[in-house]
């Protein structure tokens, strides 16, 4: 059941399930309460005045609320929870807290979940014989941390309390107190941000102060040539003796390679690393954790975990801080997996206060969509296969030096490329230089709605002579040169078909969730394209082919690398971190295998849509391709 809570003086409403923590449901608000001990019932900062409604006095009530302040309502918010509809009023925060703009416009205040305290303690003597350990934990009481420490920590104490003339910094990571420090440090810290695509990792060390990124960088997820998509990974460890054991080791070879490159640019060392957090698909963080996949892949397509965890960074040999500790964010599905998650928190699709409909689609081997608002929210994934990463493209390949991003076809028939690099030589064309060459054929009436190429003797008198003289068969296969006859980078007939199974298999997915929710193409107020690859792509090329609903070019936005954004702010603010870990309880996550529709949609998806001068789409009859059963979509995959 939830409950309705109004927070006074913004007079902002928003619904929460019950048991739910007044702390939590003002963060999921967007609504800042003090507080420096992340909602434990530790700091006693967090104070708001329960209007109406009831809140039970608890322990922590007492330790910090005077018996005349409880009688007027006041209560620790991290501790009321919710049992009824409420009104509550919430003080102005004391001074200006620190905050970054990051994700879509998110502004997002400061509070990561690790702290550096400088404590300045007595020395012992014979009038003080309090232990080490009880010396620390009374200090940092006295600065609103209950922590908890392990022996290895304990083993250090002596040597650093005294060599440091019991002048130290602490460092606590939630409620564990990881390690003492000589001296003042609180200058040196620092979070990783990471994001472990299929295809491709992104790192990113971030300050915790201040919250600027100070160096970031992405590489090829070394468990590539195991499979370019995730049902060949959990293959690998299905066929294989060691492969799971394989797969995990490549992983944590990429990010400490990563660790490496970017503490080295960065001049930051590892050692004041102090967590991580860390997003990909349920797959890869199964991967990552050493644990088995393969109930995933097969139906009911559980995953072994699908709630945030929190384990040490040690546990799987990432090269971190001996002490630093890893989070991950929840999954919605065995493939809605917790980047979605953290590109939902980067987009504040769920939180958006202004109620619009928007469409979030993570464009990659694996199409997640997400269709909601405020209001209620639907997510499912659609498995495209690796076609928009350029992988079994004749010419295709990663965005990088040399790959080809971008093409226009002029109404004089001259073909205009745009090369990752510059002025260089292009050797073969990205996932983005993929959809725009199609869509420019498509435009030009070199390839028809069905996808199918045209003949050079139908192209003859309807194309200028510079594209017919474009049009080449090899191996008896129909191909359009896009580059000239020296780099002779060609997209050929089976190229376009890859293409629409891809675009089909999202846009089918993208249907089932309008009709499900009862709105069409003209209910959305933003499509916003996620994933490295929905930052590069033509939005009008991307409308063109049908991979996106036919909506104005301006209400189709890229986001970026939403999921690596999510995962910075959730660094960044343990506030954050909670409202994404209760993503979940506000979406429904919708199963495609399930959908006896979902056959017809895609068939019907594969087409491209009809355009009239105006480029605006017409109706059109169904299409009717030949296709061999390989490509028709049962379960997700």
């Amino acid at each position: 059941m939830k409950y309705e809570i109004r927070f006074l003086p913004s007079e902002t409403t928003t619904r929460a399930p019950e048991a739910t923590t007044i702390f939590n449901a003002a963060n999921w608000a967007g609504l800042a309460i003090d507080s420096t001990c992340g909602g434990r019932g530790t700091c006693g900062k967090c104070k708001v005045r329960v209007m109406q409604g009831s809140a039970p006095v608890r322990e922590a009530d007492r330790k910090f609320i005077s018996p005349s302040e409880l009688e007027q309502g006041w209560r620790l918010s991290c501790r009321a929870v919710l049992h009824s509809d409420c009104v509550v009023d919430i003080p102005r925060l004391m001074g200006n807290p620190k905050a970054a703009l990051l994700g879509y416009g998110h502004h997002v205040i400061l509070h990561p979940n690790v702290a550096k305290i400088y404590l300045e303690l007595s020395e012992p003597n014979l009038e003080d014989q309090v232990s080490d350990l009880a010396r620390i934990h009374a200090a940092l009481d006295k600065e609103g941390y209950d922590v908890h420490s392990n022996i290895t920590l304990w083993r250090s104490l002596p040597n650093i309390l005294r060599g440091s003339d019991f002048q130290v910094t602490a460092v606590v990571v939630g409620d564990e107190l990881i390690a003492l420090e000589a001296g003042d440090t609180r200058a040196k810290n620092y979070g990783i941000a990471v994001d472990v695509g299929t295809t491709s990792v992104v790192c990113a060390i971030v300050n915790l102060n201040t919250g600027a990124v100070e160096a970031v960088k992405s590489d090829l997820n070394r468990q590539a040539p195991f499979g370019a998509d995730v049902i060949s990974r959990v293959s690998h460890t299905m066929m294989e003796k060691d492969g799971l054991v394989e797969l995990q080791a490549r992983i944590i070879e990429t990010l400490n390679d990563l660790l490496e490159q970017l503490t080295a640019q960065s001049d930051i060392a590892r050692e004041n690393i102090y967590e991580a957090v860390i997003v990909g698909n349920a797959t890869m963080l199964h991967l990552l954790l050493g644990i088995d996949p393969e109930p995933i892949s097969v139906a009911p397509f559980i995953p072994t975990i699908t709630q945030p965890v929190t384990f040490r960074a040690a546990d799987i040999g990432l090269r971190l801080h001996p002490e630093a500790r890893v989070s991950t964010l929840p999954h919605l599905g065995a493939y809605v997996g917790a980047d979605i998650v953290a590109g939902i928190l980067a987009t504040d699709l769920t939180r958006n206060k202004d109620g619009k409909l928007r469409l979030l689609i993570d464009v990659g081997t694996n199409g997640e969509i997400v269709l909601g608002s405020v209001n209620g929210t639907l997510a499912t994934a659609a498995p495209a296969g690796p076609a928009f990463e350029g992988a079994q493209i004749k010419n295709g390949m990663r965005a990088s030096t040399g790959a080809i991003e971008g093409i226009q076809i002029t109404p004089d028939g001259d073909v205009l490329l745009q090369i990752i690099g510059g002025d260089v030589k292009p050797i073969g064309i990205a996932g983005s230089g993929l959809v725009d060459a199609v869509a420019e054929m498509v435009r030009a009436g070199i390839v028809d709605a069905s996808g199918r190429m045209i003949r050079v003797e139908d192209a003859r008198g309807k194309l200028p002579d510079t594209l017919v003289e474009r049009l080449v068969t090899i191996d008896g296969v129909r191909c359009f040169r896009l580059s000239d006859v020296e780099s002779n980078i060609v997209l050929s007939q089976q190229d376009i078909r890859a293409l629409q199974f891809a675009k089909g298999s999202i846009a089918a997915g993208v249907e089932v969730l309008m009709q499900q929710m009862g709105v069409t193409a003209n209910d959305l107020h933003e499509v916003l394209l996620a994933g490295s690859f929905g930052s590069y792509i033509n939005p009008a090329s991307a409308r063109t082919i049908g991979l996106v609903p036919w909506v104005p070019v301006e209400k189709i936005i890229a986001v970026g690398n939403s999921a690596g954004e999510g995962a910075k702010i959730a660094l960044l603010s343990f506030r954050e971190r909670e409202a994404a870990n209760r993503i979940p309880e506000f979406i429904e996550y919708v199963e495609l295998s399930g959908r006896g529709e979902f056959n017809d949609i895609f068939t019907d998806a594969l087409a491209f849509p009809k355009l009239t001068n105006d480029e605006r789409p017409t109706t059109q009859e169904p299409l009717v391709m030949e296709m061999s059963s390989s490509f028709v979509i049962g379960p997700s995959s």
